[in-house]
């Protein structure tokens, strides 16, 4: 069992994909009896978040995206910081990008090597950090023809999809390694997103994988 943080429900997906004629009440006796299950340990809220009245759900790829950056460090102890961005419609991840420090030029510079490849949002929601708050991002911004959807601050809900996202990519990556060298950490990040878009199945698509939204005609790969 490789995908340890996952629940019986998405294991099924799996099994069905491999050719396993189970139903998924089988599924999950046979998770049962294996000790397998999750557990919980953060308590769910109990306030409901209130979201801002005036923004729009996405309707189709790259409408809204979300980013953000999620903290680790090397087996040496050393700090490193993962940028990260997620398509809040079809839940694809262009990008994990993993650097000692990061700036706001290198958000820009970031973003202008994936969006010529799959397109420039209408839409990034970011929170109040300086890497966003900038002069730099807002140029590029205002010359994209892109808006910049910034959360209130010491509200995170009002970018749950990143912070969604980000819970995953901890329990299900981050957790899951040790990174040598950054090197080596950007090595293991981009294996674990290329599973992520292209073969990990989404429950709130279908069960889809996000590159099939990408590549309508089945191509499994980002396009080139």
């Amino acid at each position: 069992m490789t995908r340890v943080r996952y629940g019986y429900r998405r294991v099924h997906v799996l099994l069905r994909r491999e050719g396993w004629a189970g139903n998924i009440k089988r599924t999950y006796r046979v998770y049962r009896d294996l000790g397998l299950q999750l557990r919980n340990k953060t308590p769910k809220r109990r306030v409901k978040a209130k979201l801002r009245a005036d923004r729009q759900t996405a309707i189709g790829p790259n409408d809204v995206w979300a980013m953000d950056f999620v903290h680790d460090q090397l087996a040496t102890g050393q700090k490193i910081r993962v940028f990260t961005i997620v398509d809040t419609f079809t839940r694809y991840v262009p990008v994990l990008d993993p650097r000692f420090s990061y700036r706001a030029e290198d958000v820009v510079r970031t973003l202008e090597q994936i969006c010529p490849v799959i397109g420039y949002p209408k839409t990034i929601r970011v929170d109040q950090g300086t890497e966003f708050v900038s002069r730099d991002l807002d140029l590029w911004a205002y010359t994209r023809g892109v808006t910049l959807d910034f959360s209130r601050p010491g509200k995170p809900t009002d970018n749950a999809y990143i912070e969604a996202f980000n819970g995953r990519f901890r329990a299900e990556c981050l957790n899951q390694h040790w990174f040598l060298t950054l090197a080596d950490a950007a090595e293991k990040l981009e294996g674990w997103r290329r599973y992520y878009n292209e073969e990990r199945p989404h429950g709130a698509i279908g069960n889809k994988v996000p590159i099939s939204f990408i590549n309508p005609d089945g191509a499994t790969g980002p396009p080139s």
